[in-house]
């Protein structure tokens, strides 16, 4: 049937109806025509039963697809059939007596992962002068192989494990061969697993005279000597790993260091965030939706101003029915973590005051709570100032932190003055502030 269809473009199995019925044909030669596309529909879709050989070589298919049970030689050769083979089959045949299958000369780069599936009795498949990279379509059916037939391609190397070891295993089976003639292989670290492999299955390849290989430098070199070129190339993967370990660790603690960096600088900042987010949300967010808080202000001293507490601050502020202050000592929750009573504190007080001598500096929870109200006053209070200093002590400057420098520079403190007088003024102006 060769140069019987010059002006069909379209072959369909309505052609053996019509032509060949009641026949037992064995063998079609459909090759040197001008098809396009040739696939069944759903009233023949299927090839008869009797034919052997379907060969629709140099044609210029862009579609092939039949059911093919029976079918024993298919030849696909010198079509255009690479973007059709990409995501489709050639057969939705789930299982075919296909022996030969020649997609040579097809330009195909890849083939769809499912496109040999069902070719349990398939012994040879020729796949070369195609533009294949890889072989990252499913291998696994093909248990009879004995021939895979790669030539002319652009294949570097097999990435695949997988592919690798389902070669390995039908060449024990099958005494399969490949043929990587012709391909520009890469002798590189990046491919250095794949030369390995191909050293312990030497026996698996056919024409390894024509196998070339791209090194470093870029320069092609015949790969006669695999076993030389695979020492030569673990001597410098070795230290190239190394290099890229140092600067993976180098990546790696600069990145650290910088992240330690940002949560040093923000570390205030965090911990209330964090405080926070403990909190009992429908508590938070009564909170946040209310201008009424539960406690005018939260005192913050060392434990040796307890007496100053006690005996001045609360008589003085507390007389006013109207003013109730936070005192750790006296409405802390017992059972709760201190931090969590800190910040719950300041969260539910109006303001924060600070008892300031040189025992608040040196307390750790003192500064704590601090801290904590600054990052109130900036991310709940829209950057109010919740916060006021009272000095009882003369402190220097140049031992006061720079946060609390910056407070006093901007009148958010008061000094205590120690006197009958002024002891008036001194806690009506306290509780002007707080209120």
């Amino acid at each position: 049937m060769t140069n019987s269809f010059r002006d069909v473009y379209t072959f369909m199995p309505q052609y053996f109806s019509l032509l060949l019925s009641k026949t037992q044909i064995e063998e079609i030669y459909a090759d040197n025509n001008n098809f396009v596309e040739a696939f069944g529909n759903e009233e023949f879709f299927m090839l008869p039963s009797t034919l052997k050989v379907c060969d629709f070589a140099n044609n210029r298919l862009l579609k092939f697809h039949f059911g093919m049970p029976f079918l024993l030689i298919l030849n696909l050769r010198n079509n255009s059939l690479g973007v059709y083979l990409s995501t489709k089959r050639y057969t939705n045949s789930s299982k075919t007596y296909l022996r030969e299958v020649d997609l040579s000369f097809n330009s195909i780069q890849d083939l769809s992962f499912t496109v040999f599936h069902g070719h349990v009795n398939t012994i040879k498949i020729n796949l070369s002068n195609n533009k294949i990279s890889d072989l990252t379509f499913d291998l696994s059916h093909l248990i009879s192989l004995e021939k895979l037939d790669l030539s002319c391609n652009n294949i570097n190397g097999i990435t695949s494990q997988k592919s690798m070891d389902t070669l390995h295993k039908i060449s024990k089976t099958s005494k399969l061969k490949i043929d990587l003639s012709n391909n520009l292989l890469k002798c590189k670290c990046q491919n250095l697993h794949f030369l390995q492999w191909m050293e312990a299955n030497l026996d698996m390849f056919i024409n390894s005279n024509n196998y070339i290989c791209q090194v470093d430098n870029n320069d092609v070199v015949h790969l006669t000597n695999v076993q030389k070129i695979i020492k030569q190339l673990e001597k410098e993967c070795s230290s190239y790993t190394m290099l890229i370990i140092c600067i993976t660790m180098g990546i790696i603690t600069a990145c650290i260091t910088l992240a330690a960096g940002l949560m040093f600088r923000f570390r205030w900042r965090l911990r209330y965030l964090y405080y926070m987010t403990r909190h009992k949300y429908n508590v938070l967010k009564n909170i946040q939706s209310s201008d009424t808080y539960k406690y005018d202000a939260f005192i913050s001293y060392a434990n040796e101003e307890t007496d100053f507490v006690v005996n001045e601050i609360i008589p003085n502020i507390e007389s006013d029915d109207n003013i109730k202050l936070c005192i750790h000592q006296r409405d802390f929750v017992p059972g709760e973590e201190i931090t969590h009573n800190i910040t719950n504190g300041i969260h539910q007080s109006r303001r924060t005051i600070c008892i300031l001598t040189r025992s608040f500096l040196d307390s750790y929870y003192c500064m704590f709570e601090f801290n904590m109200a600054r990052m109130e006053s900036i991310y709940s209070r829209d950057s109010q100032n919740i916060l006021f200093l009272i000095f009882i002590e003369q402190l220097h400057p140049k031992d006061l932190p720079l946060v609390i420098l910056e407070l006093v520079h901007s009148q958010s403190y008061i000094e205590y003055p120690n006197d009958e007088q002024g002891n008036v003024v001194f806690w009506g102006k306290i509780k002007d502030a707080i209120a």
